[in-house]
């Protein structure tokens, strides 16, 4: 039998995806997300294969406070988002046979005002509304490491 975690898509990032690492933590790890359906889309992916929040250390709580904290300033800051929305969603991994989950976090900077990349303007046309989650990615790619060097140059310490 094989081990569940090498099925683990967390646990296994390539190194093309840990280029979107913005920073850790002792127990997060902080990517731009792949998925730009909201401009600055950010995962908090837990350092530990740990399967849900309650299974979180409270040492590991702490930890994504400070993520949080961070993470949302850097936001707000170099996006002027208004408010960022955050969900926790284990759907997907249990669309295989054994699901695998591993805890992450999704955040979406919500933008009153378009946010200004590289001359391109990207509105977010929901704002003040739940996120649409059948959105796909708005982002032109060329503009997609811009804003990761954005948001690096505007993570607090």
């Amino acid at each position: 039998m094989h081990d569940p975690l090498s099925r683990c898509s967390w646990c296994n990032l390539s190194d093309r995806d840990r280029q979107w690492l913005l920073f850790e933590t002792e127990s997060w790890s902080v990517f731009l997300a792949d998925e730009q359906d909201y401009i600055g889309r950010c995962m908090l992916v837990c350092k530990r294969h740990c399967a849900a929040l309650s299974d979180l250390t409270t040492q590991e709580w702490t930890d994504l406070k400070q993520a949080v904290d961070r993470i949302e300033v850097c936001l707000k800051t170099a996006l002027h988002a208004d408010l960022c929305n955050w969900s926790c969603l284990m759907n997907s991994f249990y669309k295989s046979d054994p699901p695998v989950p591993h805890l992450h976090l999704h955040v979406r900077p919500r933008c009153k005002q378009p946010v200004l990349l590289n001359g391109s303007a990207y509105p977010d046309a929901e704002f003040a509304h739940h996120y649409d989650p059948k959105k796909k990615s708005v982002l032109r790619e060329e503009d997609r490491m811009a804003l990761f060097k954005h948001l690096k140059a505007h993570l607090p310490l």
